[in-house]
């Protein structure tokens, strides 16, 4: 999985944002309102995320609509996931990650285990 470029970025937030169907229109209106920004350019775009896997789309009529497949932070998940697997050493990996976790990260991070135990046993 790559990373997000600026533009694909703005759009997959503003699609977690609506958290449903939208159209290529829908996601212009909102790009508008901060920039110059033609409608072939947020199509191909949102296509692009499409190809990669990001989006789902329906044909309706002559267009498309589009959603989210899965929330930001199954995406980003995955993007941690693919970073650790590049890794080397994974166990260092995580040892430089932990040394610059924040105080609230670290407290989020408890929190997350404290939910999702790290020696549950899978059947």
């Amino acid at each position: 999985m790559r990373g997000l470029g600026e533009l694909e970025s703005t759009i997959m937030d503003r699609m977690w944002a609506i958290k449903g169907p939208a159209s290529v229109r829908d996601v212009l209106e909102f790009l508008q309102q901060s920039r110059d920004i033609a409608y072939t350019t947020v199509m191909t775009v949102m296509d692009k995320l499409h190809t990669k896997g990001l989006l789902r789309r329906t044909a309706v009529r002559r267009a498309y609509i589009y959603e989210a497949v899965s929330s930001k932070e199954a995406y980003t998940a995955d993007v941690m996931r693919e970073s650790l697997a590049m890794s080397g050493n994974r166990a260092a990996t995580f040892v430089h990650f932990l040394e610059r976790l924040t105080p609230e990260e670290a407290s989020a991070l408890q929190a997350a285990l404290r939910v999702y135990p790290p020696d549950r046993r899978t059947s």
